[in-house]
């Protein structure tokens, strides 16, 4: 309680939104590995850092050694092979920081794409079409026409009309206008979610897996109408869902005066991510901060003897213990085992008389990350003396006459 009272008075404001920080990022951060495929490789990955720490700090060298390289090769192959995922983190940090202008749409153009997707439905024609959101999607499709139309129904139909070449691929909306069709999206592998659909609910999901867009696809075969975003995909029942979705999706892109911004809703939608990232952002502050200021501590450490001449043993030391002053990073000394500390004294010159010996830093075995201050005392005294041997029994020459 004494040290915690020692930490919290030195806690200034600048510490404390250091520590906001810390929380919101690693909060942030474990949101994102819910929603990636990557996050049991980084989980997996997380425990080996924490293995390597421990087994740093207790002074395991090979475990410490071969941890260190496997960590090595394992980021390396967390990175190759969910580098779409870590793409689209980074993405989303520059969507955050650069903000991207957008164009409200209003609710005839809602009304004219509802209705559009209803009719194309109703004929079982297929159709994608992409709204994006705040990140980008020009790095996640390829090909397409440039179009740049207002959009209207009878646009969009005859976009979609199976005479059309590019009806196979996805127009994109934003706007209120069609800027580009026949455009290819990347396809999802996720059979769980896809079941028995086709290609275009694919693309549709592939591209919500990728980033934050709306993706609105009609089956031809069903004549259903589904959404994929936040890599989910789900079928509408009715028109007027479609309608909902839509509205809701742009409303969060460009909220009105007053209305909480969409990504504070959803971040404190995540709450219990937040009550779990609080304990870790305060460990991973105490680490950093008050841990890594450099303290001192004292420690009574036993003397053990060595190089004792042969045939003598040891009678008394005075003192049998010493006070050790170490030096080092609080995290270094708080972890201190208790066995970790030993003071060793050369007893070689004890066969010449010498009984008071000189104790340095250098008789005193420590971690390499501390340093020693003071010994008190600086000196002790042995008393050594000769070992008694055992005395032989008395050979007995007479006969042993006993039967």
């Amino acid at each position: 309680m004494e040290a915690l009272r020692q930490v919290l008075g030195w806690i200034r404001v600048i510490e404390i939104v250091d520590l906001v920080v810390v929380w919101i990022l690693v909060w942030a951060g474990i949101a994102w590995l819910r929603t990636t495929q990557a996050r049991r490789a980084m989980i997996g990955l997380g425990f080996l850092v924490i293995g390597y720490l421990v087994a740093r700090q207790l002074g395991l060298v090979l475990t410490t050694w071969i941890l260190q390289g496997f960590g090595a090769v394992a980021a390396l192959i967390v990175v190759v092979v969910f580098q779409q995922d870590l793409r689209r983190l980074f993405e989303q940090i520059a969507a955050f920081g650069l903000r991207r202008e957008l164009v409200a749409s209003g609710p005839d153009v809602v009304d004219t794409l509802a209705r559009a997707m209803v009719h194309l439905a109703g004929q079982h024609r297929g159709a994608l079409v992409v709204i994006p959101g705040h990140e980008a999607v020009d790095g996640h499709v390829e090909g397409g026409l440039e179009l740049d139309a207002i959009a209207s129904e009878p646009l969009l139909l005859s976009l979609f009309d199976p005479n059309s070449a590019g009806h196979d691929g996805a127009a994109i909306f934003a706007g209120g206008r069609i800027l580009r069709f026949a455009v290819h999206l990347p396809l999802s592998t996720d059979h769980a979610q896809l079941g028995q659909r086709g290609t275009r609910h694919a693309a549709a999901l592939g591209l919500a897996e990728r980033c934050d867009a709306l993706c609105i696809v009609v089956s031809e075969e069903r004549g259903t109408i589904s959404i994929a975003h936040d890599a989910k995909l789900r079928t509408l029942a009715t028109p007027q869902r479609v309608v909902d979705e839509i509205q809701r999706f742009l409303g969060d892109l460009a909220p009105t005066d007053g209305e909480r911004s969409p990504r504070l809703s959803r971040m404190l939608a995540r709450w219990r991510e937040g009550l779990l990232a609080l304990p870790v952002a305060a460990l991973l502050w105490a680490l950093a901060v008050p841990g890594a200021s450099m303290v001192e501590v004292e420690r009574e450490v036993p003397v053990s003897v060595s190089g004792l001449p042969p045939g003598f043993v040891v009678e008394h030391v005075e003192p049998e213990r010493v006070r050790v002053v170490l030096g080092g990073r609080r995290r270094d000394l708080f972890l201190l085992a208790p066995d970790a500390l030993s003071v060793r004294v050369d007893a070689i010159l004890a066969e010449l008389g010498r009984r008071t010996f000189t104790l340095t830093p250098e008789n005193v075995s420590h971690p390499e990350n501390t340093e020693v201050h003071t010994i008190q005392p600086d000196s002790i005294k042995i008393s050594i003396k000769e070992r008694k041997t055992a005395v032989p029994a008395p050979k007995n020459d007479l006969l042993d006459l006993t039967p």
